[in-house]
């Protein structure tokens, strides 16, 4: 959920270099029939092809955020290529069963979303359905019973919303200038705003109060953003009813933190487990670490906790001897190019190794 904001700022000359030779090669693999032949190859047929994605925009939030949201085009342009490659997208469950045993059918993958955003009900929801693909949401659920948007992304996105190079709190009994040039003086304020709130001990209301607060002093519309639920998390009923419609609702923590001590780590999946059980009536035992922050001594935790798989955000596709609590996914955003999204698809790109933990762990 807190993946880096490209903060007004091009891609630099020798990266818009390296993705047009990626993409120049990939254009010629793909003319040669290259993509054709390792879609139908042995070696694809033991992976499985985990997608991630984040948000989809409502409004201009790709362009603030193209790390973490794409538009709605855009997915439906993804699952258009899945159809194409006549991918066989399994729910997650099932997947892994057929993982272990080897008997995946061709082109299997897995479509899985992270945080539970209220976008994703608004846009995503209709495209799988139309689509007729299961897909698994890895919900954080702190925010689920506050109809306001997460604060670390409002302060962001008002600051890249206003386009102004810093912003005086003073005014509002904040000690605080914060710069927001570029994108190291945007997360550099966004991450002091938050330890000023932290360190108050700021309830979510009071938080987001400061957000408004900031948009006020720089002269951005807060009321639009909260009218058309920009940034928010699903409420308690919109969670029910997506699960009634068939979408897997997973473990992601409750407040999208991974604690380093074993009580509180074991605390977030049992509060979050709890709620999820409260909105979908259904016990979740699959987990994806927020913001792909893990380390080897959760996976004791996580088996502790009756966890039976857990993504990262390692780039690759899973294969039988993958960890099953550090499986690779490929994180689809606003960045990736179409062809690269398809080699993927179609099993041109490469296959992840076993993760460095797993062999310490295993």
């Amino acid at each position: 959920m807190v993946r880096e904001a490209r903060f007004r700022r091009g891609m630099a000359p020798l990266s818009v270099l390296r993705r047009a030779v990626k993409e120049c090669g990939l254009a010629v693999l793909r003319a040669t029939g290259a993509f054709h032949l390792a879609a139908g190859s042995l070696r694809y047929r033991q992976r499985l092809l985990i997608l991630g994605f984040h948000g989809i925009s409502l409004a201009d939030e790709h362009e603030w955020n193209p790390g973490l949201y794409i538009t709605a085009a855009q997915l439906r342009q993804r699952m258009e290529l899945l159809r194409r490659w006549e991918a066989n997208v399994l729910p997650l469950e099932e997947a892994l069963e057929r993982l272990t045993s080897r008997s995946l059918p061709p082109r299997s993958v897995v479509i899985t979303f992270d945080d539970g955003f209220v976008d994703f009900g608004a846009e995503a929801a209709p495209i799988l359905r139309e689509f007729r693909y299961p897909a698994t949401l890895y919900l954080t659920t702190h925010y689920c019973l506050h109809r306001v948007p997460v604060f670390n992304l409002a302060v962001s996105y008002v600051l890249w919303k206003s386009g102004a190079a810093e912003a005086d709190l003073h005014p509002l009994g904040i000690p605080l200038r914060l710069r927001s040039s570029n994108d190291q003086e945007q997360q550099a304020s966004v991450r002091a705003l938050l330890e000023y709130c932290e360190q108050r001990q700021m309830s979510t209301a009071e938080r987001n109060e400061v957000a408004a607060g900031l948009a006020a002093v720089l002269g951005v519309d807060y009321a639009g953003t909260l009218k058309r639920r920009l940034l928010q998390i699903l409420a308690p009923e919109e969670v029910s009813e997506l699960s009634r419609a068939g979408i897997d609702i997973q473990l992601h923590t409750h407040r999208h933190r991974v604690p380093l001590d074993r009580q509180h780590f074991l605390r977030e999946i049992e509060d979050n487990r709890e709620r999820i059980r409260e909105m979908t009536g259904r016990r979740a035992a699959h987990f994806c670490y927020p913001s792909g922050v893990h380390a080897a001594e959760f996976l004791p935790w996580l088996s502790e906790a009756g966890i039976e798989s857990a993504v990262t955000c390692e780039l690759g596709a899973a294969g039988p001897r993958s960890h099953r609590l550090l499986l690779p996914r490929v994180l689809d955003d606003s960045r990736v190019a179409s062809l690269d999204f398809e080699a993927w698809a179609c099993g041109m790109r490469g296959f992840g190794r076993r993760h460095p933990l797993a062999a310490a762990n295993s």
